[in-house]
């Protein structure tokens, strides 16, 4: 066990005594709330050390291409679609 894992524990018991001394005394101290957010380093658990063990190599996913037909159909598609469009928009009552 670290040193820092120590004086965490200890620092959590103590918390804990002077808790329930001031319930038994009848003492309403206000008592330490957690804080809210990332503990600090020395409070925080050690962490272990980590095992780099190298991915299974996958394939290369295959760039999908777009064949001259493919394209050819999406600008006539976008064209009409832009047609249409302006032609709503020059009927629309001014």
């Amino acid at each position: 066990m670290a040193i820092a894992d120590i004086l965490a524990s200890i620092d959590h018991d103590l918390l804990k005594l002077h808790q329930a001394r001031a319930l038994l005394s009848g003492d309403v101290a206000p008592v330490a709330k957690k804080k809210v957010g990332r503990p600090r380093k020395i409070l925080a658990a050690p962490k272990k050390a980590a095992v780099v063990v190298p991915a299974a190599a996958k394939p290369a996913k295959k760039k999908r291409n777009l064949s001259p037909e493919g394209r050819k159909r999406i600008a006539d598609a976008v064209k009409k679609r832009w047609a249409a469009q302006k032609k709503a928009g020059s009927e629309a009552p001014k």
